[in-house]
């Protein structure tokens, strides 16, 4: 993999999705931009020991997609990350010959990893009093399970990594995926992030984190309220989402359909505090996409916002935009697509990543549902309650920022 000092402009050519919203492009696109909540009563065994008890949970079923064998082997979370790649490639209707295979990779982020798995082993260690575990544990638990079992499915010799880097991981996966074809080192990636967290050790975790919703007493899937008043904290979700990222030369080569181009990528560090955001984190990351990108604050026409629905998050990520964006920040418009799918934690960055391309695709604004009560610190256009539609939607940032201090922002281009 030799290094081009010609930069390539990066496309992207397909995508895939499980999720709360759905498990296609189609009922994605449909739910996301109809305001329909994917915030439900969590349907699980240990439902009743949960202070919590709702959650954002993708209905997917292992057993209509891969063979005992292969579904037996993977933690969740790899389940829903192996078939996003399969689907995402079929979308792309992209063929990977031998002459691809080392010239194309996947960087995928994650959280948690393989969380069931290593719950399950703990469960039967120390619950169960077994004096050994199932000899795939270690394999199924790793971070790095779901991109390994993608890179061997597809044949894939190219770049393998993944990120770990809590909320922002699937972002960065992306931002730095495209810098791979941008400078030659690669021609295609496949890009996302993959979470299944939802096991009663994590939820319990989160619990004491006290940064979850509270279950709206009228609606439980109006419980996630960004930017809203009365908003109570974030719901957890789960789910995949992948890209086919490509460089513009192969992509029109093949006469492959392009949705978006990646204009830009920005990631900073806020070293604040471990869970706390701070307006000079959250900025810095990105006035870097802007930076990237080569282009003003003035071009920015939408923000799918980190907007997770906590009291400090919103706040603060209200007052990093007026900080980057100036005036101008009271002419774009931002929504947080979190208010319907919930938090998917490493997942987050790459999901909303697919809602902001399908929004430059179709030139139209995902809202922010459940505001019906706007906090008065929170006073900027955040597409409330129903979606809206532009003439034409050119540039867009999709922005993860995370416990732990990393924050990635992505630019997204319509082709023209």
């Amino acid at each position: 993999m030799a290094y081009s000092s010609n930069a390539q402009r990066v496309v992207i050519t397909g995508l895939s999705i499980v999720s709360p919203l759905g498990n296609s492009l189609a009922e994605l696109t449909k739910n996301v931009f109809s305001g329909i909540s994917g915030i439900k009563r969590l349907d699980t065994p240990f439902v009743d020991q949960m202070d919590c008890k709702i959650a954002a949970q993708a209905q997917f079923n292992p057993e209509d997609y891969f063979t005992k064998h292969t579904y037996s082997m993977l933690d969740r979370t790899s389940q829903i990350a192996l078939h996003t790649s399969i689907e995402a490639i079929k979308d792309a209707h992209l063929t990977i010959d031998d002459a691809l295979k080392p010239r194309m990779g996947i960087y995928l982020g994650t959280g948690m990893g393989g969380a069931q798995s290593v719950e399950d082993g703990y469960v039967r260690l120390f619950k169960d009093g077994a004096s050994r575990l199932k000899p795939f544990t270690v394999l199924m638990g790793m971070n790095n399970a779901a991109a390994s079992a993608i890179a061997l499915e597809h044949k894939l010799t190219g770049p393998n990594q993944t990120f770990s880097t809590a909320c922002s991981s699937s972002a960065v996966a992306i931002g730095e995926a495209s810098r791979l074809i941008r400078h030659g080192y690669a021609d295609v990636m496949l890009a996302g992030g993959t979470e299944a967290l939802l096991t009663f050790g994590t939820m319990k975790a989160w619990e004491a984190l006290r940064t979850l919703a509270e279950e709206d007493p009228s609606d439980i899937g109006a419980s996630c309220k960004p930017f809203s008043v009365n908003r109570t904290g974030l719901v957890l979700g789960e789910g995949a989402a992948m890209l086919v990222l490509e460089s513009y030369e192969h992509a029109v080569a093949r006469g492959a359909k392009i949705y978006a181009e990646v204009a830009g990528y920005g990631a900073a560090n806020d070293c604040n505090h471990i869970t706390q955001p701070s307006v000079n984190g959250q900025s810095a990351t990105m006035q870097a996409a802007l930076n990237d990108a080569n282009l003003s604050a003035n071009a920015i026409q939408y923000i799918n916002a980190h907007g997770t629905g906590t009291k400090l998050n919103d706040i603060t990520e209200t007052n990093s935009i007026k900080k980057v964006f100036g005036s101008h920040a009271h002419e774009l418009s931002v929504s947080s697509t979190k208010s319907m799918h919930g938090h998917l934690m490493g997942a987050a960055g790459a999901l909303e990543a697919v809602i902001t391309t399908l929004a430059v695709h179709s030139n139209t604004l995902p809202p922010t549902i459940n505001l019906a009560h706007p906090d008065p610190e929170c006073d900027l256009d955040y597409v409330p309650n129903h979606s809206k539609t532009l003439p034409k939607l050119e540039y867009a940032m999709s922005n993860s920022f995370a416990f732990g201090g990393t924050g990635a922002a992505l630019i997204l281009k319509k082709l023209n």
